[in-house]
């Protein structure tokens, strides 16, 4: 490998890591839903919003990204993140009350930026050969992070079960949800100190007139041969730009009619991504699990099986993206996720609920277990209808604190159908619209805008999340499980139609040819 290409990979590498934090900091979140619930005694709009608080702490975020971006660069803006990362996860992991943990997560929600500002860097930095491969890096960096997240979630639930002398002095097993946030900190902070090592993006530098420091930058990732010809085309690109300094001539400029294919195809991704429901997935992972009635300790099993699905298919999307091309990778990625979620939907449709005397009497830690005797031997056609007789004799909260143990005592349900429907959804997201909604986001802006369109369709994209998250339990609760799931491939869906007509193919062209074809798009 020649050495501008190794250091564009090592460049990218760093920068990607913070796609891994993310991950990690997304899903750990997952495994203390059950112990915070208890310990703060949460009802389903709390709990909601304490899992969703960094989706919305990240829309305040964006609304300054864009100008922290253009202001201070994207290196040090990356190193803000960074330590917003460690200070949130500390915070967290000690938070001795529900608003003090809610505004942690909150902080951590500023940092979840990382995401928008490592494509818009890495995409600055790379090779046009190479950019969607090192873009995809950060996908696969989040799920490396997301399948971290749920072994340390496993380990810690092992552990804090287990009667070794060293885990009570430790205090994990009465701590077990802080000690599943505060495996964060040593990530966060060698992701800072790493920071320190990567150049200032050449694109910022020509943006902001320093173009023998963005040729020096050039000159470590580009053979020489080729890097004139970059800085003059990174020139008129910045010249189409009606005012390249003015945030509020950008935003217009967005919304412009020579920018109207651009919009239309950015705003469906930000919003198809999100509202596949992945983040409901991913951030709830072991309580989806145990809507297919196994217990805690198997849910989290399986919630690692996620983890390793996103990995396979995340490297195997990254290693076709440049070969294939994006738009057929994310159509018939966008198809594959409607059909799996409608064998998921499927499956929890034709599930059926009905609680036994036998079953009942192996429960042993309900108490008052007489309150079921009015449910005993009713069969209840879906898991909305079930939690709704639990509610009626139990009452709301022991409904709620003892549903998983009830439902995997209930459930009669095609369990292998749904598991392959919930894999299959996870596997093609994470091959198509999951790592190459930031490839093309990196890609279809000139570089006049992007410091202001990429964190502006970010925003959107997190909107969307932060929704998705906050709704879900009220949503179960609401819908149920398999109606949830057929709204998302609804929209999925409809997204699909939008991208089929507008999407262009982007890959080996250079950001002005792309912007050419775009143009030509009607």
């Amino acid at each position: 490998m020649s050495l501008h290409k190794k250091n564009a990979f090592i460049y990218a590498t760093i920068v990607a890591m913070g796609g891994f934090i993310f991950g990690l900091d997304a899903a750990l979140i997952s495994g203390t839903v059950n112990f915070i619930s208890q310990e703060f005694s949460l009802n389903a709009i709390q709990l909601g919003i304490v899992v969703g608080a960094p989706s919305v702490g990240v829309l305040l975020a964006l609304f300054f990204a864009g100008y922290a971006c253009n202001k201070f660069g994207r290196k040090r803006t990356l190193q803000i993140v960074a330590a917003l990362y460690l200070i949130s996860a500390i915070g967290s992991a000690l938070s001795p009350n529900y608003w003090s943990l809610l505004s942690f997560r909150f902080l951590g929600g500023l940092a979840f930026s990382s995401i928008s500002l490592a494509s818009m860097y890495i995409g600055e930095i790379a090779p046009p050969k190479l950019r969607g491969k090192l873009v995809t890096m950060i996908q696969i960096n989040i799920v490396l992070g997301l399948s971290g997240a749920y072994f340390i979630n496993y380990l810690i639930l092992q552990l804090g079960s287990s009667d070794v002398s060293w885990v009570s002095s430790l205090g994990i097993d009465k701590n077990t949800w802080r000690w599943m946030l505060g495996s964060e900190i040593l990530p966060a902070l060698l992701w800072l100190a790493l920071l320190y090592f990567v150049p200032r993006s050449p694109a910022w530098l020509f943006y902001n007139q320093k173009k023998e420091e963005a040729k020096e930058t050039l000159l470590k990732l580009l053979p020489v041969k080729d890097v004139d010809a970059q800085l003059l085309a990174m020139g008129k690109s910045l010249e189409k730009s009606t005012d390249s300094r003015s945030t509020i001539a950008q935003v217009k400029e967005i919304f412009g009619k020579s920018m109207r294919v651009t919009t239309i195809i950015a705003m469906t991704l930000a919003i198809a991504q999100q509202a596949t429901g992945i983040n409901a997935i991913l951030f709830y992972a072991p309580t989806v699990f145990e809507q297919l009635g196994m217990g805690t300790d198997a849910a989290f099993v399986q919630a690692i099986w996620i983890g390793v699905t996103a990995l396979i298919f995340t490297i195997l999307g990254l290693l076709l993206v440049d070969k294939i091309g994006r738009k057929p990778l994310i159509i018939g990625g966008m198809l594959w996720i409607v059909i799996s979620l409608g064998i998921s939907f499927y499956g929890f449709q034709t599930a059926r609920y009905t609680l036994t005397e036998n079953a009942i009497s192996e429960i042993v830690d309900i108490s008052n277990k007489e309150r079921l005797h009015s449910i005993i031997d009713i069969e209840y056609d879906s898991d909305l209808a079930f939690k709704g007789a639990l509610v009626k004799s139990l009452g709301e909260e022991d409904a709620r604190n003892y549903s998983s143990i009830l439902i995997q005592k209930s459930a009669d349900m095609n369990a292998v159908l749904i598991l392959i429907g919930i894999l299959s959804f996870i596997a093609a997201f994470h091959f198509s619209i999951g790592p190459i909604m930031w490839v093309l986001f990196s890609e279809i802006f000139p570089i006049g805008i992007r410091g202001i369109a990429i964190p502006f369709f970010t925003l959107i994209t997190s909107t969307v999340s932060s929704f998705v998250q906050i709704l879900f339990p009220t949503q179960l609760e609401a819908m149920g499980i398999s109606y949830t799931l057929l709204f998302y491939a609804i929209t999925v869906f409809l997204g699909m139609l939008i991208l089929y007509r507008y999407l262009v193919e982007t890959k080996n062209l250079s950001i002005e040819q792309i912007q050419f074809a775009l143009q030509e798009k009607k």
